[in-house]
Order: C-alpha cells, then structure tokens, then sequence
C-alpha cells in the first residue's frame, strides 16, 4: 500500500476504548486533514511497526508517523500530534521541554492501567463512511 506522502499517520490500539476516544478527538480538531489512522492490530500497522524494527506484539504505544521525516512513540507522539490540533490544544506542544523519560513514566502509567480504566472492545472500530476516508486500514 502507498502512503498518502502529505499526511502524517497515527497507529494506534484498535480495541482500546481510551485511544478510540483520542482518535475521534484528534478527527475532531484536526481541522487542516493532517492525519491518517491505522490501528496497531491491522495488517497496515504490523507492517509499518516492523518497518520501523519495533516488536508489533510489544506495543502498547500510539506510533506518530511522518512518512520520509520520522517517527514518535508514547508522550512525545502525543504532543507531536498536538502540534496540529485546532484550539489551544497545540500549546501541548511546550511539554516537550519536559525530559522524555518523565513523560513517558505518565505516559507508561495510563497505558498500563487503560484497559482497568476505560475498558476495551472485542474488535478494532469500525469508522463510519464519512470517516473512512482517513484510515488506511
């Protein structure tokens, strides 16, 4: 599959309810159709995990992709992302003062306990047809 080369790509955990929230948050306030999406069980995903010489079945992380440029993981994913987002939302952005091993210790905190939390589905979402068009998978 050709990745869309002007947008940047987003993976994600398909099954949890917290990152299908920030999913259609980030859908929300991404006003300048910046983002694709792609959750971390698809086919899509594995591939451009491995790509990147992670372990897809290690990954508890949203993967911040800028196809030709770079990629994030954990916090620094998240504020990166922020970056793009309409409202007073970019201003997260300025937490990347904060050394990355504090932020991803929170980071690394949520994610262990979001299933605990906010509960997980039994198979990735399904995007409605208006939204089809921004996942890859």
């Amino acid at each position: 599959m050709e990745l869309p080369k002007d947008k940047k790509i987003i993976l994600f955990d398909g099954v949890c309810n917290l990152c299908n929230g920030a999913v259609t948050f980030i859908i929300k306030h991404d006003k300048k159709d910046t983002f694709r999406f792609a959750s971390l069980q698809s086919e899509i995903g594995k591939k451009l995990v491995a790509e990147r010489g992670m372990d897809p079945e290690e990954l508890d992380s949203i993967i911040l992709i800028d196809p030709g440029v770079a990629y994030f993981q954990k916090s620094t994913a998240a504020l990166e992302i922020s970056r793009e987002l309409s409202g007073g939302y970019s201003l997260l952005k300025n937490f990347l003062f904060i050394p990355e091993g504090l932020r991803d210790g929170i980071y690394n905190f949520v994610a262990n306990n979001r299933y605990k939390w906010y509960g997980k589905k039994e198979s990735c979402m399904i995007p409605t047809p208006e939204l089809k068009s921004k996942f890859l998978d």
